[in-house]
């Protein structure tokens, strides 16, 4: 098994944290937005004899979004450095912080904050229709290759699920008409759990199906499973959403997981490639009118609106096995997080509009930040670890035995 990285708090807070439909829709700007996230979270040892080590980089891994023409996103600050920057296995741009210590003794905690810039640019889908759609032939060997496997979450060998994506498919050929038909199948008979409904753990695309019910993410890992199924090359992608009004608290995992979440709800969509157009979104749970006409899920998803930040691709990873690691690892051992997030938005002053003509040197933007942000910059030298963005790296089943207090 491969030690791949555990994105189980995130999940947390994007079963948890929105209740769709609930379209809080933000009409497109023409010039950059400006936000800061800051997130923190507290790591405590209740246990009376385990100890929570820190040695294995994973376990202080924070993800640092991505930067593409949609956005760009920078570390503002964080309590403890950064140690090291690297990429991890689905691509995704990561940093590994310097702890002020290896292990949580029992009874002791640690936490810290870190803050993020997200230039938000604006953003817009191609003019997409099913006559202007490239068949299945037409998409390269090398994606179909990377992105329609069975691996991490994709049960593409399910006999059910294999059954119900060529039934679906039918003799239909352009890529857009077959995606289209998973979507208005998934509308159709996959329903969005009620707020008492909601469940702490992702379910796999088998589970959706058989339970005929599933959450943002659970929507969108069972149509990338039909369509790598049929050869269409897919991943989830996860983000988080300014919402000014939003407030959130709440516990899971026996309590052994707490979070705030202020101004800011994550959500997760399905990217699937669709030739001549190259990736697109398609968002089952956020976007309007999929049941009119269930190309919305592409045309008007989250993502396409400037108050969505791209957060990070899940290509390869088992992250719904790594949810249920994750919750052995704390409850397990008696180890408790609380996590808190919060976004606002920047008051720009002279912004510079549009997107560059070189995507890798965006145009700068001057900007001023309330006062009361400057200030909570200058004195904030101690928070908890950023765990609803920072993302838990998955424990080996050998490194989910605690270690004893000799």
């Amino acid at each position: 098994m491969k030690n791949l990285r555990a994105v189980s708090l995130i999940l947390v807070l994007l079963f948890l944290t929105l209740s769709f439909p609930n379209f809080s829709v933000v009409q497109g700007e023409t010039e950059n937005v400006s936000y800061l996230l800051k997130s923190k979270v507290r790591y405590t040892n209740l246990s009376q004899d385990n100890v929570w080590n820190f040695t294995e980089e994973d376990d202080r891994t924070i993800s640092l979004f991505m930067n593409n023409t949609w956005q760009t996103v920078e570390l503002v600050n964080s309590t403890f450095p950064v140690e090291a920057k690297k990429t991890d296995e689905d691509g995704n741009p990561v940093a590994v912080l310097q702890f002020p210590s290896s292990a949580l003794q029992p009874g002791e905690n640690v936490s810290f904050t870190v803050w993020y810039r997200i230039v938000s640019k604006p953003r817009s889908i191609p003019n997409i229709s099913e006559s202007e759609s490239q068949s299945l032939s037409d998409i390269q060997p090398n994606l179909v290759n990377e992105y329609t496997g069975e691996e991490g979450s994709w049960q593409t060998s399910d006999p059910t699920l294999r059954e119900l994506a060529l039934s679906l498919k039918g003799s239909a050929t352009k890529v857009l008409t077959v995606i289209k038909s998973f979507v208005a199948w998934i509308k159709d008979n996959i329903s969005y759990p009620s707020p008492q409904a909601k469940h702490e753990n992702p379910y796999y695309p088998k589970e959706t199906y058989a339970r005929r019910e599933g959450d943002c993410d659970d929507q969108a890992i069972l149509l990338v499973t039909l369509c790598r199924i049929v050869g269409i090359p897919s991943y989830l992608q996860v983000g988080c959403i300014y919402r000014p009004s939003f407030f959130e608290s709440a516990s899971v995992w026996n309590g052994y997981v707490s979070f705030v979440e202020l101004r800011v709800a994550w959500h997760g969509w399905a990217f699937v490639y669709v030739p001549p157009w190259g990736w697109l979104p398609v968002d089952l749970t956020y976007a309007p009118g999929i049941l009119d006409d269930p190309l919305n899920a592409v045309k008007h998803g989250a993502v396409t609106l400037q108050n969505t930040s791209q957060y990070m691709n899940v290509v390869h990873t088992d992250y719904v096995a790594s949810s249920l690691e994750s919750k052995e690892f704390l409850v397990g051992n008696g180890f408790r997080v609380y996590m808190e997030d919060e976004m606002m938005q920047e008051v720009e002053q002279d912004a510079t509009p549009s997107t560059p003509s070189n995507p890798s040197e965006p145009s700068p933007t001057v900007t001023s930040i309330d006062p009361w942000v400057a200030i909570a910059l200058t004195v904030l030298t101690a928070g908890a670890v950023f765990a609803s963005v920072l993302i838990f790296r998955r424990w080996r089943k050998g490194r989910l035995e605690p270690t004893k207090v000799s």
